[in-house]
């Protein structure tokens, strides 16, 4: 596992998250998907991997938000591990062993998948 705070591609760290989960977030102060208290760590990625998860999990979806991330204000270890069976081998995905804290948030953008119905990595 890297523990490293920025990813040596980008160092833009994102999470995808549903206007309504957003909205929910900011009034209790955090994110925290419903996956963390099973799994342990909020999902993240680099803005070139980003485009993985969202078509594996979110295809056509056009509610969804992207939470772009200040790595320094995280407050948990970030850890840099394996994604999924399908994922390039080498590629490693941030996650972050702890909630998300709303001050880490420096920006929420719209992420909406092309007319194929696919997303692909956002200009940021």
């Amino acid at each position: 596992m890297n523990e490293s705070a920025v990813n040596e591609d980008d160092g833009v760290l994102l999470h995808i998250c549903s206007a309504g989960e957003w909205e929910s977030a900011r009034r209790v102060g955090e994110v925290r998907p419903l996956s963390f208290e099973s799994i342990g760590f909020v999902h993240l990625s680099s803005a070139k991997q980003i485009h993985l998860p969202a078509n594996r999990l979110f295809a056509g979806r056009t509610d969804l938000l992207l939470l772009v991330l200040d790595p320094r204000q995280l407050g948990a270890p970030l850890r840099w591990e394996p994604g999924v069976p399908g994922d390039p081998e080498s590629m490693l995905f941030p996650h972050l062993y702890g909630p998300l804290p709303l001050c880490a948030v420096s920006a929420v953008v719209p992420y909406r998948p092309g007319v194929d119905g696919k997303f692909s990595s956002p200009e940021l």
